[in-house]
């Protein structure tokens, strides 16, 4: 709880925030939506923004209150225990590498719609990106707090000039038919939007690396979900009443609304202002899981030599990134896989909230957050269940972790010679436990 120079400012916490949520969202959500709702995913955008408030809220809450690299994981293993802690900072620790390829295919569409070259270029695009935030993170969250920070402030820039230069070509004879595939559309747009706001669970893990957590956390999320919702809302909206039933299903949303605005070749920018929204996405990520690796494996949740310190988790993920983006899954599977995990985090993250937080404002706003996530859970369908696997694999280590425990203790001087443990004596060191 202790100011420190060295840490995160609240602007760059903001940032943070800022790109963890908005990141690949606002580059390709906006085309998936109005494909399986049309105009009416402009109300699954609204709903969407609303619910996401309380849910950051909440996390920013618990983190000015016990800020720890743990996040999450902490946050549930003070109110259930340390193994559901654990197993929820195994879903959100081991959804991150299988999440980069996917965040940053989006932007490399977009470098292959400049480039030429198609799935080699995408491939590229994403060792560059990933390749430079595991750089940035190596040399400590004071250096990718700033990166964030100044990427935060250009990009958002660039997309309201984006948002300006269109909106002259607006027509709200684009708004109909509002729902050419019926109401239920709506849900099914929500359930594509959960992609786009996912983060806030993210940043969480940071809020010990605030200069004063109690203070800046809560301020730096508040600020963020304005900022995040205003920008959503607005590219959102201009793409539906410029674009119209163009904007289903293309694959450069983004670019087309620039395009519509300015007119030229506009590709370009487009491209570059697509890779520098996917780096601060996977900035957030990376650092975030950099701290919950080595929290999980300070508890002992998590094996020493895979996480015990900010940098060998960095290097995990990182890896584990790398090997995820041959796997033979495709884009949108990989969304839901990991949509469902962090949604899994989102309703223990929430639920905990509910034990941890004051009696007043703070729990209703949890109570509201955990309602709504719950409600998100359910529209991810089956893929959610890859969250549950990683549950399974998670208690399945730990009881591993406490019988070896259990035939490793250290026999008491009295019993020097005999077999039969001592059952007052602690545990020894396990290895690739945390020795310190």
């Amino acid at each position: 709880m202790t100011s420190s120079k060295s840490g995160l400012s609240l602007a760059q916490g903001a940032a943070l925030c800022v790109g963890a949520v908005l990141g690949t969202g606002v580059i390709s959500m906006p085309a998936l939506a109005a494909e399986v709702a049309g105009p009416a995913s402009l109300v699954a955008w609204l709903a969407l923004i609303v619910l996401s408030a309380p849910l950051a809220l909440t996390f920013a809450a618990l983190g000015a209150r016990h800020p720890d690299g743990g996040g999450v994981s902490t946050y549930v293993r003070l109110a259930f225990g340390p193994r559901v802690g654990a197993a929820i900072g195994w879903c959100f620790f081991f959804a991150v590498p299988l999440g980069a390829p996917a965040a940053t295919a989006f932007a490399g569409g977009y470098v292959a719609d400049v480039l030429g070259g198609g799935r080699t270029t995408m491939l590229l695009t994403f060792l560059v990106i990933v390749g430079a935030v595991f750089t940035m993170n190596w040399f400590g969250l004071r250096v990718s707090g700033r990166v964030q920070l100044v990427l935060t402030g250009v990009l958002a820039l660039l997309l309201v000039v984006t948002v300006i230069a269109a909106l002259p070509h607006a027509s709200f004879d684009n708004l109909t038919p509002f729902a050419p595939h019926g109401w239920a559309g709506i849900g099914s747009a929500a359930a594509v939007l959960v992609w786009g706001f996912a983060g806030w669970e993210a940043v969480s893990s940071l809020a010990a690396s605030y200069r004063n957590p109690r203070r800046d956390v809560p301020r730096a999320t508040s600020i963020a979900v304005v900022i995040v919702g205003v920008l959503y809302l607005a590219i959102a909206a201009t793409s539906v009443l410029v674009l119209g039933p163009g904007l289903a299903g293309s694959s450069a949303p983004l670019a087309d609304l620039l395009a519509s605005g300015l007119g030229g070749p506009v590709r370009v920018i487009t491209a570059i202002v697509a890779v520098l929204l996917t780096v601060g996405a996977v900035n957030a990520y990376l650092a975030g899981a950099s701290q919950l690796g080595a929290a999980l494996a300070r508890d002992g949740a998590l094996p020493a030599r895979l996480a015990g310190t900010p940098r060998k988790a960095l290097t995990a993920v990182f890896l584990g990134s790398i090997a995820s983006a041959f796997l033979p899954i495709d884009l949108h599977t990989s969304l839901l896989l990991v949509t469902g995990c962090f949604t899994l985090v989102y309703v223990l993250g929430t639920a905990a909230a509910l034990r941890l937080l004051p009696r007043g404002r703070a729990r209703v706003v949890a109570g509201v957050g955990l309602v709504s996530v719950v409600g998100l859970l359910w529209l991810t369908g089956l893929p959610a269940l890859l969250s549950l696997v990683i549950v399974a694999a998670s208690l399945a280590y730990q009881a591993w972790r406490a019988r070896s425990a259990a035939n490793r203790v250290i026999p008491s001087s009295s019993s020097a010679g005999s077999t039969a443990p001592n059952p007052n004596t602690k545990p020894a060191c396990l290895v690739g436990e945390p020795s310190e």
